[in-house]
């Protein structure tokens, strides 16, 4: 069972030390043995997201880098932001500090445009993770790392499809961002019934189900909600339980919260692009590369994702939620 789930994440190496939470702004040396002399760094990366404050799978990624600059005995700067004018200033100033590369998310790829090319034009070396995938070899980053939101969102819209469901809500909980619409796009065209955006305020849960309760109560005709995010899922099966609906809800993303909701029957499934993976493979592409020169996956996306995770399988993924990596 095990190596069925984890199939498909493609490479295996270790991973890194980040630097703290966002916004800490100093680089923190692991203490990992092995590589430098006398404890001493080998390299230093930057890991650039668009993450908010206390987002569980941000969290994923950051411990997917921790583990590689342990192993790599490298430092890395980890820092987010969920707005691309305030994280190209962070990803300008990992360039004023040289960093030996920087890992970057791009929800907002234009709006990174600019910084990412300065780096690569200052001799830094680039890996994209998780959004941006469509961008990223344009900007000039030497890979990818994560999941196709187009494949992901056509194996949901298939799946749901095979559940009954006939009328979804996809929920958007941030603007702007191209990855949370492909994944709507694309589930909706592959599902068979009919499926609706709607858009709610991420930094509030509160908000989130409150929304969706009134959406829900204002048309019993919708029988499923698919949210974006683990957290909203939580939201989304509150909404569904204080509004007398009937809807399935499913997400991507995982929380332990989620598994639990999984295997009680209350979420349909979630979609699992492996958030652990995309920090480690992330950390481990610029380490590769500072090392032997090597490019992952020669310069194409490496995929984190998808894998599917049901009421049949939830009890073994949930081993790895406790320790902070699924």
């Amino acid at each position: 069972m095990k190596k069925r789930l984890l199939a498909g994440i493609g490479l295996a190496a270790a991973a890194i030390a980040l630097a703290g939470c966002s916004g800490t702004g100093q680089p923190t040396q692991t203490g990992a043995s092995g590589g430098g002399a006398s404890g001493e760094t080998e390299y230093s990366y930057a890991v650039i997201t668009h993450s908010a404050p206390g987002d569980a799978f941000w969290d994923r990624v950051k411990s997917g880098a921790e583990k590689a600059g342990a192993d790599y005995h490298s430092s890395v700067l980890y820092n987010g932001d969920p707005d691309p004018a305030k994280q190209s200033q962070l990803i300008d100033n990992a360039v004023a500090q040289k960093v030996n590369g920087i890992v970057v998310s791009m929800a907002n790829p234009d709006g990174l445009k600019d910084s990412v090319e300065r780096a690569i034009k200052a001799g830094i070396p680039v890996v994209t993770i998780n959004s941006g995938m469509e961008r990223s070899q344009e900007f000039g980053a030497i890979t990818h790392i994560g999941q196709s939101e187009s494949v992901a969102g056509k194996a949901v819209g298939e799946r749901l499809a095979s559940e009954g469901v006939k009328k979804v809500l996809c929920v958007i909980h941030e603007a702007g961002n191209v990855g949370l619409e492909e994944r709507c796009a694309s589930a909706k065209s592959a599902f068979s019934g009919t499926m609706e955006n709607i858009q709610v305020d991420g930094t509030n849960d509160a908000e989130v189900k409150n929304t969706l309760r009134a959406k829900l109560q204002s048309d019993p005709s919708i029988d499923g909600v698919l949210t974006l995010g683990g957290q909203y899922a939580i939201d989304a099966v509150g909404a569904v339980s204080e509004s007398g609906s009937k809807a399935g809800v499913a997400t991507f993303d995982l929380s332990s919260d989620v598994i639990t909701q999984i295997e009680d029957g209350k979420i349909l499934f979630a979609v699992d692009q492996q958030p652990y993976v995309q920090g480690f493979l992330g950390i481990t592409a610029l380490y590769l590369d500072s090392i032997n020169g090597n490019i992952i996956g020669g310069g194409q996306p490496v995929y984190s994702g998808p894998a599917f995770v049901t009421k049949e399988n939830a009890a073994a993924v949930a081993a790895f939620a406790e320790n902070g990596t699924r």
